[in-house]
Formats: C-alpha cells, sequence, structure tokens
C-alpha cells in the first residue's frame, strides 16, 4: 500500500532566532521579541535561553521580563521575518510545490514525489534542515508521517533542531502514550471533559466507542476519534490563502476620545492595507474589535458588494462600525481591524477576533 510522506516543518523560535543570528551580542541570550512592557505589550516569540525561565509567546511582556529580567528585548520587525520566509519557503520549493504555508515559521510539505526523486521522507527532511541551517543560519525541527496530524504532533516532539519520522507501522504505538491535548484544538476546556471521562491519552480516547464520543461531542467527537486512530485525510495545499487578514493595538492608558480612536483606527488602516495590497487581496467583509477597559470583547462586522484595500475606505467602514459600540461611553482598552471575503471566494460572515473557547497548549 502507498502511504504519503508528509513534513511538518516548523522554524525553531523564528523572530528571536532570526534576531540572534544578526546580532551576535544576542546569541547566547534570553532574547523576548516584542513591544514595550508599558504599552501592555505581549511577546511574539521568545528565545529558548528566555523559555527556560518559563517566558512563552503571548504572555505580557511585563510578565516575561519579570519572570527574567536578564532578558534583551527586542522590538519585532516582521517585514525582515516576512523576507526570511520567503527564503525559507523557496528552499521548499526546490523539493516539492506541494507545500501549505500556515505562518511565517510553518508549512507542510508533501514529498510523497518530490523533484528530486527521493524515495524517503526523512531523507528529504534531513536535506531541507541541513540547507535551512547552511543557508540562513538558522534551525527548524520537522516531523514526518503519513499525514498531516501525525507530522504536526511529530515536529513539536524533540524541538529545538528535532526530527521524529512516524513510520506507517508505528502509527499506533507513536499515539498511545502521548496526552490528550497533543491533538491540535483540544486545549483547556476539551481536556477537562476528557478528564471527566477518565481519558488521559491519545490510546485511551482511540478505546473509546465512536457513539460515546458523538453523544457527548457531536460532530466533533467524530473527528477526534478519527485522529486518536492517527487518521487524517488533509492533502496539503498548496492554493491556501488566508481568510482574513486583521491589525490591532493595546493602548497604555485606556482611550476615551473619539478623534484619539479614529487616529488609532486610520494608522490600523494604514497598515492593514498595505499588507493586503501586498498579497494582491481585495476584500468585502470589514471587522472591528473592541475591548473595553473591564475586558470584555465585542466585534461588529459589516459586508458590502463590492471589494476594498484602500485605508480610506477601510477607516470609513471601520468607523461606522466604531458607533455600533459602547466605546465612547466606555472606554477601550483595545481596537483591532480586519478584512476578508476576498475575490475569487465564497463570502462569509467571519467573526475574525472571537475569542476562542479553547487556548492553545
Amino acid at each position: 500500500m502507498n502511504h504519503r510522506k508528509i513534513i511538518h516543518v516548523d522554524m525553531d523560535a523564528f523572530y528571536a532566532a532570526v534576531e540572534q543570528r544578526d546580532n551576535p551580542a544576542l546569541q547566547g541570550r534570553p532574547v523576548v521579541v516584542g513591544g514595550d512592557p508599558r504599552e501592555r505589550s505581549v511577546v511574539a516569540a521568545a528565545s529558548y535561553e528566555a523559555r527556560r525561565f518559563g517566558v512563552h509567546s503571548a504572555m505580557p511582556m511585563k510578565t516575561a521580563l519579570r519572570l527574567c529580567p536578564q532578558a534583551l528585548r527586542v522590538p519585532p520587525d516582521f517585514d525582515k521575518y516576512r523576507r526570511v520566509s520567503t527564503q525559507i519557503h523557496e528552499i521548499f520549493h526546490e523539493y516539492t510545490d506541494l507545500v501549505e504555508p500556515v505562518a511565517f515559521d510553518e508549512a507542510y510539505l508533501d514529498v510523497t514525489y518530490n523533484k528530486q526523486d527521493i524515495p524517503f521522507g526523512h531523507r528529504v527532511a534531513r536535506m531541507l534542515k541541513a540547507q535551512i541551517r547552511r543557508s540562513l543560519g538558522l534551525t527548524a525541527s520537522a516531523g514526518v508521517a503519513p499525514n498531516k496530524f501525525l507530522a504536526k504532533i511529530a515536529s513539536d516532539l524533540q524541538k529545538p533542531d528535532g526530527l521524529v519520522v512516524v513510520m506507517p507501522d508505528q502509527v499506533q504505538d507513536f499515539l498511545r502514550p502521548l496526552p490528550v491535548e497533543k491533538i491540535p484544538g483540544v486545549g483547556q476546556v476539551t481536556r477537562q471533559q476528557l478528564l471527566e471521562m477518565e481519558i488521559h491519552t491519545i490510546g485511551e480516547l482511540a478505546q473509546l466507542p465512536l457513539a460515546q464520543l458523538v453523544r457527548r461531542f457531536g460532530k466533533r467527537g467524530a473527528y477526534l476519534w478519527e485522529l486518536a486512530q492517527g487518521r487524517d485525510e488533509a492533502p496539503v495545499d498548496p492554493s491556501w490563502e488566508p481568510q482574513q487578514l486583521s491589525q490591532e493595538t493595546t493602548f497604555a492608558v485606556d482611550v476615551y476620545e473619539r478623534e484619539e480612536m479614529r487616529a488609532a483606527l486610520k494608522e490600523l488602516a494604514e497598515e492593514l492595507s498595505g499588507r493586503l495590497r501586498r498579497r494582491r487581496l481585495r476584500g468585502r467583509s470589514v471587522t472591528l474589535k473592541v475591548r473595553y477597559p473591564d475586558f470584555q470583547t465585542i466585534t461588529r462586522s459589516q459586508t458590502q458588494s463590492a471589494y476594498l484595500d484602500q485605508a480610506e475606505s477601510i477607516l470609513e467602514r471601520a468607523m461606522e462600525l466604531l458607533a455600533r459600540t459602547e466605546a465612547e461611553a466606555r472606554g477601550v482598552r483595545l481596537l483591532g481591524v480586519g478584512v476578508a471575503g476576498f475575490e475569487e471566494e465564497e463570502v462569509v460572515q467571519l467573526d475574525l477576533f472571537a475569542e476562542e473557547e479553547e487556548h492553545k497548549s
């Protein structure tokens, strides 16, 4: 039986690693990439030296610097990270055109039939890792498996600079001892529900009757059961494009004046417009995200027939949506703007900024 050979490549502490590579003074030091802690910023990336102190991405920068006072903070340079990401993807395409980008630092590759006729997926992964290190001075971790689900889990198990290979006849042995939260999308809520059912490992989940999981979780239960069996038929999709692009900002001091809000939204709209034009995208749906001082977060969306990518149009829609909120009465802690419903896509109403029920573990 022929099996697919899927590689999931995940760069190690990407933003921080790029900064360490480009500045010798940062090498071997705890580095956090992110904004000024006085502006309620969060950590975009942390080097492995900083992670030893419990620092991780999405953590408030104030907390990170409290945990690791000796950390060196570097403001993010997303244009640079985008350029390096392009170089990484050029390397990927030397081996296969079946490359599905997930983020600047992450992608799936289908190397079942590859440009260099290499018969083994693990050999392709070793060559990719070596070429990235040699050409770009960065390390990557990779997982090789018969499907995307397994490759994703494998790539995370031996970071940094790891390589984990799951052969088709090893799938059940590989999955059996892993905790259920290793399944992408199983966060705190689902994990707690499974613990209440005395399910701790993927192996235990796989042993449950399918009907029992469907009764408890509905269609999602069937999806979890399939993954616990090691099954995932999702193809590597090289045509993948983001469903939405968004920008947001958190204020150092809560904002109550409409003109200050408008100025912030104008800056966000300009940044978002630039990103849209660079990707040659235009969208019909605009979403505004508002976080009030008490941390309540709401969104308002609007979809029109005309496609837009210009800052002025995005700002106009955002201000219309702002009028549908209590921002002026309650003040705002955060504002965000997103655009979706891109051309040549079926337009759907997307809640771009909805708080997820589950947090990535």
